[in-house]
C-alpha cells in the first residue's frame, strides 16, 4: 500500500491507495474540530495583526501523529505501507533553530512530536498564504532585481504578498534577533517530510516555485532573489529535489510507535497545487482543470516554463516532470450568487443559460468584486444592459468564462478536454457554457481528496 498525507488550511488527511490504484481507507483531522485547544476554528490564529494570518506549526505535528493514530484504530496494518508522499498548503513556511536536525535525528517513540520539536522553533508561528501583509517587502524585492517583470522571468510570478520570499523578508526585518537564530526555513511541505524522515527534507520544485526564490529555468534556487529576500538565507534554505523520488527511509521514531516497515520511502512532500494536478490525472498536457469555487482556479500541465506578461498567472514545478500553470479569479461562486441575487433569479434559471442565444455585440465583464486576475477594481460592466434577464445571465456566465479561457493564451495551451470540479460545475448550464467556450468536451466530477490521492499516487509512481 501506499500513503498520500495532505497538510491543508484547516485539515490533515490521510489516504491509503492500494496497489491497484483503488483508494483505501482515509482519515480526516480537522483542526478545529479535534485540535480546539490550539484555538484556530479555522485553522489560523485569529485576532493577529492587520493583514497578518499565521497557524502553529506544532498543530500540524499533532495532527499528523493522531491521522497515523486513527489508520491503525481501523485496523490499517502500517507496516504493509511501502511509500509515503505528501503535500502541504502552498507558500506556509516554518523557521527552525540549530537543534533541529539533533532532535530529529534522536526522535524519542516515548514522547510526542510536540513535546520534543517545540523548542526548535526560532519562530512559534507560521506565516501560510492568506497572509497579505508584506506588501512592502515586495516592493523591495521588485526593486533590488529590477522590476517585478524580471521578477517573475526569473521565479514564475510576480512578488507576491503570500509568497514565501516575501514572508521571510518580512520576519527578518520585524524581528531581527529570532531571524538570527534560524538556522533552516522550511515550507510545510518540506518541513512535515522532514520529520517522517528524521533528517531534513529537500523542498520540491513545485511547491519551491511558490517561494519567489527558486529559478525555473535552472529549478535551483536563484542567487539573486535569495540574496535580495534576507541576510543569510541562502545557508538556511534545503536543496531543491522532486517530488517523485524518494529521499530517504522512515524514521525509526515513527516504526517504533506506528509499526511502519523500516523499509518504508519517504519522498519530498509537494504543494497541494501541484499534488491534485497528479490526482486528478491531469499531470500531462492536454488536460485543463477549471474549478468552480469560492474562486474560480485553472491550472494545468505545461511542457515550457511560459510566464504571464500581465503578472496575475503563476508558474510552479509538475512533480510528474515540466511545469504547471495556475490562473485565480476572485470573482467566482461568489459574483455568481451576488448576481443571482440581484436578478432575483434561481439556480434553474442558471441551468437554462446554455440554451439562450445573445447578439454578437453582447459582452459582459463579470467583475462584481475587486479582481485579480485581471487587476481591476469592481465593477459589472455589460454592453447591452437592455438583454432580458435570461440572456444577462447567459452573458455573465459567457464573461466569467472567457477569463478564464483568455489565460490559455499566454499560457499557450489547447486542451483537449476540460475537467471541470467544484459546486457550481454540477449546474448543467454553467458547465455546457464552460463547455462551449473553452471549445471543447467537459468532464465534471467531484473534488474530493484530490491533493491526498495525487500524493499517495507520486508515492506509487516512484515505486
Amino acid at each position: 500500500m501506499f500513503l498520500g498525507i495532505d497538510s491543508s488550511t484547516q485539515s490533515l488527511t490521510a489516504l491509503i491507495l492500494h496497489a491497484d490504484g483503488q483508494p483505501g481507507p482515509r482519515v480526516n483531522i480537522n483542526f478545529g474540530r479535534d485540535l480546539p485547544h490550539y484555538a484556530c476554528p479555522q485553522g489560523f490564529i485569529a485576532d493577529m495583526p492587520a493583514g497578518q494570518v499565521h497557524s502553529p506549526p506544532l498543530m500540524w505535528l499533532e495532527a499528523l501523529e493522531l491521522a497515523l493514530t486513527q489508520l491503525g484504530q481501523q485496523g490499517l496494518d502500517l507496516s504493509r505501507i511501502r511509500a509515503i508522499g505528501g503535500d502541504g498548503q502552498q507558500h506556509g513556511s516554518v523557521y527552525l533553530n540549530s537543534r533541529f536536525l539533533p532532535v530529529l535525528a534522536g526522535l524519542d517513540a516515548k514522547r510526542s512530536l510536540v513535546e520534543q520539536l517545540a523548542p526548535c522553533l526560532s519562530r512559534s508561528t507560521s506565516p501560510i498564504w492568506m497572509d497579505n501583509s508584506t506588501a512592502t517587502e515586495c516592493a523591495e524585492i521588485a526593486k533590488a532585481l529590477g522590476g517585478d517583470a524580471e521578477v517573475c522571468r526569473r521565479s514564475g510570478s510576480i512578488t507576491t504578498p503570500r509568497f514565501t520570499g516575501p514572508q521571510i523578508r518580512a520576519f527578518s526585518k520585524r524581528d531581527p534577533g529570532a531571524w538570527g537564530a534560524t538556522t533552516h526555513v522550511h515550507l510545510v511541505s518540506s518541513f512535515l517530510a522532514s520529520i517522517l524522515a528524521g533528517r531534513e527534507a529537500p523542498i520540491d520544485f513545485g511547491d519551491g516555485a511558490g517561494m519567489n526564490l527558486m529559478n525555473l529555468e535552472s529549478g535551483q534556487w536563484d542567487a539573486q532573489l535569495v540574496a535580495a529576500t534576507a541576510p543569510s538565507l541562502a545557508a538556511k534554505l534545503p536543496r531543491l529535489a522532486s517530488a517523485a523520488q524518494s529521499f530517504a527511509r522512515i524514521a525509526p521514531y515513527f516504526v517504533a510507535k506506528f509499526g511502519f516497515d523500516p523499509l518504508c520511502r519517504i519522498l519530498p512532500f509537494t504543494g497541494d497545487n501541484p499534488a491534485s494536478l497528479v490526482g486528478m490525472a491531469a499531470g500531462r498536457p492536454g488536460s485543463v482543470v477549471v474549478s468552480l469555487g469560492t474562486s474560480d482556479t485553472l491550472f494545468a500541465a505545461m511542457p515550457q516554463p511560459r510566464t504571464d506578461p500581465a503578472g496575475c498567472g503563476h508558474v510552479f514545478g509538475n512533480p510528474l516532470g515540466g511545469f504547471m500553470t495556475l490562473a485565480c479569479v476572485r470573482n467566482g461562486s461568489l459574483a455568481r450568487e451576488a448576481f443571482r441575487d440581484q436578478l432575483g433569479a434561481t439556480w434553474e434559471d442558471f441551468e437554462k443559460a446554455a440554451f439562450v442565444a445573445l447578439p454578437a455585440d453582447a459582452i459582459t465583464e463579470p467583475f462584481l468584486f475587486d479582481e485579480i486576475t485581471p487587476r481591476r477594481a469592481a465593477g459589472l460592466v455589460e454592453s447591452r444592459p437592455d438583454l432580458s434577464s435570461p440572456q444577462r445571465i447567459r452573458a455573465f456566465l459567457e464573461g466569467q468564462a472567457r477569463n478564464l479561457r483568455a489565460q490559455l493564451d499566454w499560457m499557450c495551451l489547447k486542451p483537449e478536454l476540460l475537467l471541470l470540479t467544484g459546486g457550481a460545475s454540477k449546474n448543467d448550464g454553467i458547465s455546457a457554457v464552460f463547455s462551449q467556450v473553452f471549445g471543447c468536451p467537459v468532464q465534471r466530477f467531484e473534488l474530493s481528496d484530490s491533493a491526498a490521492l495525487g500524493a499517495a499516487k507520486l508515492a506509487q509512481q516512484s515505486s
